[in-house]
């Protein structure tokens, strides 16, 4: 016996048991509403929204200092509108061209 024929089953019992006999089409039919009530995914949003918490982002001194060293030698070579953006990105006009220099600092390899 499958799970549709034992649902039906368990409908007729049911039904018979609370004094309200159904017959064997609409018990079937009962349990096809039944079955098919479990695929459907039911979604719901919460009442009040969840508190975004905000991270504190960490300068990395080392990074600016040698950016800083760049950027002052751009100057002395005759570099441009030096501009330093956070840490991470200089940008720089040299000889009429547009230039960036952005520094990455790895991560030590795990062993």
């Amino acid at each position: 016996m499958d799970k549709r024929e034992k649902l039906i089953l368990a409908i007729m019992v049911e039904a018979e048991a609370e004094g309200e006999p159904v017959t064997r089409a609409e018990a079937e039919e009962m349990a096809d509403m039944e079955l098919g009530a479990k695929e459907i995914k039911v979604y719901e949003q919460a009442e009040t929204p969840k508190k975004k918490k905000t991270k504190e982002r960490k300068v990395d001194e080392e990074k600016k200092g040698i950016l800083s060293s760049v950027e002052e030698l751009m100057k002395e070579l005759g570099g441009e509108n030096l501009s330093l953006k956070t840490e991470t990105e200089l940008s720089f006009t040299y000889n009429g061209s547009e230039y960036s220099l952005k520094l990455i600092k790895h991560r030590p390899p795990k062993k």
